[in-house]
């Protein structure tokens, strides 16, 4: 197995260092054939930051059923949260639409994860203390 991961990994850069030398192989960025006012980068960009901003979804989603802060690591969010709202201010000065829209949802996702992580330590701190 570790033999054919190093001949892929081999085999990956082979290509991209050949690709890369050629100019007549970069594409162009013409305007999408469905959306006439988008750039198909900007489409591209659109569906990898619908499936990087939405990574943290479940974990929220588990969390809100269990009621529970269980499992759950709010540096980890509020720290994505910091870096996401860099990237925003990083699409706003390259005025890229796809990275400004899901950035500023991401920064949403994780602030709405570390409030409820709060939200329900609380929560059991309360119970924690009646109890005792």
């Amino acid at each position: 197995m570790c033999r054919f991961n190093r001949a892929v990994l081999w085999g990956t850069l082979c290509s991209t260092l050949s690709l890369c030398a050629c100019k007549g192989f970069v594409p162009s960025d013409p305007q999408s054939i469905l959306f006439s006012e988008f750039k198909r980068s900007e489409i591209v960009g659109i569906v990898a930051g619908f499936g990087t901003t939405f990574a943290a979804v479940p974990d929220l989603i588990a969390m809100f059923r269990r009621r529970s802060s269980a499992g759950m690591n709010p540096r980890m969010a509020a720290i994505m949260c910091v870096f996401q709202v860099l990237w925003v201010y990083y699409g706003l000065l390259i005025v890229s639409r796809p990275v400004i829209i899901w950035n500023v949802i991401a920064v949403l996702v994780n602030f709405l994860s570390v409030g409820a992580y709060f939200y329900f330590v609380h929560k059991e701190k309360k119970i924690l203390t009646k109890s005792n």
